[in-house]
């Protein structure tokens, strides 16, 4: 085959084109720090960058959660020891109303400062956090609870229900289906994702402070911190536990004090204390997630790193290599291709 000076001139503009190519790849990469600049130049290394992005992403968020239900967290167990202070300060009360020296006036004042207290914990009780009600679970747009000053002049803490009364009013079928729906949500757990496939509940409702024990609870047999304070208010007055007068002849009431309300206050206090226990717990378990949220985030960093940036000391060679191939091409083809159309002349 015979070679002709356009073939030469043809080879080595592909050529020529093909290194300058090659620099301004290699230029490009040097200057973003990426292999890559678009999915073509390399579908593995595109694919697996963006897959590991959106795993950086689900991270960023999953941190999000903890740091938001960490803050959760401690607001509770601040608002927890809030609750304790106060029925803490109820067991003294209850147990002054023993000394046998303590007249009918002195009771009503005890009674007094129980009803501003009970009033405190319903305060307490509707903290909010983010502007939302700790305490009340999914419902977390409505206060939790509510006290209610009832016919007799005592203060009541109840829940705080579309259709709540003191006065013991009958409710309708759609009234009480209402309540019902509306306790439910109360008592529901929040939640969140803390990583990939691992939910945590992070949230107290009223209903878990104030539910000291099993079972139904009324005023006369409480096992529900708001039953339980209302029993304690009536008794102050000389009352039954459900505010009825007492037999002719009976015991006073006030005896229960020291009894049965005050065995009924330290259940309760135990079941505050309980709950502070569980969520200190559950704080513990998130700063343990968010550890190992960080070491993931740290680890999928590399990953990410190793995988889409170039090596600046290898990408500087190729270059410096390419370039002095470009140099060297130049000046062989300016020797190769000397000869023109005078020396066919001469």
């Amino acid at each position: 085959m015979r070679i002709t000076n356009n073939m030469l001139t043809n080879n080595f503009l592909s050529d020529m084109q093909n290194n300058l190519q090659n620099m301004q790849k290699i230029q490009q990469q040097m200057t973003s720090g990426k292999l890559i600049s678009k999915a073509s130049d390399d579908p593995f290394i595109a694919s697996r960058s963006m897959q590991l992005n959106s795993q950086m992403d689900a991270n960023a968020q999953y941190k999000s959660n903890i740091k938001d239900a960490s803050n959760w967290l401690d607001t509770t167990d601040t608002t927890l020891g809030q609750v304790g202070n106060a029925l803490s300060r109820i067991n003294e009360l209850l147990v002054s109303t023993g000394n046998p020296g303590y007249s009918n006036d002195e009771n009503q004042s005890v009674k007094d400062e129980i009803n501003q207290i009970i009033s405190g914990l319903s305060q307490t009780l509707n903290t909010n956090f983010d502007g939302k009600y700790i305490f009340s679970g999914t419902r977390s747009d409505a206060k939790a609870t509510a006290a209610i000053t009832d016919s007799n002049g005592n203060t009541q803490l109840m829940y705080n229900l579309p259709n709540s009364t003191a006065n013991g009013a009958t409710l309708t079928a759609a009234q009480l289906n209402e309540n019902n729906k509306a306790l439910g949500m109360i008592q529901q757990k929040l939640s969140t994702e803390v990583s990939q496939g691992v939910t945590m509940d992070y949230s107290v409702s009223a209903a878990d402070v104030l539910q000291y024990g099993s079972g139904a609870s009324s005023p006369s047999s409480p096992t529900n911190l708001k039953d339980l304070l209302q029993s304690i208010v009536n008794h102050l007055d000389g009352k039954n536990a459900d505010g009825s007068a007492p037999a002719s002849g009976a015991a006073s009431t006030t005896s229960l004090l020291v009894t049965d309300d005050l065995q009924g206050i330290q259940d309760a206090a135990n079941n505050v204390l309980r709950l502070r226990s569980e969520v200190g717990a559950k704080a513990n378990r998130m700063k343990d997630a968010s550890d190992s949220n960080d070491a993931q985030t740290q680890n999928l960093t590399t990953i990410l790193s190793k995988t889409e940036d170039i090596d600046i000391t290898q990408k500087t060679m190729e270059y410096a290599t390419a370039q002095t191939v470009y140099t060297a091409a130049l000046q062989t083809s300016a020797r190769v291709l000397q000869p023109s159309l005078l020396d066919y002349l001469r």
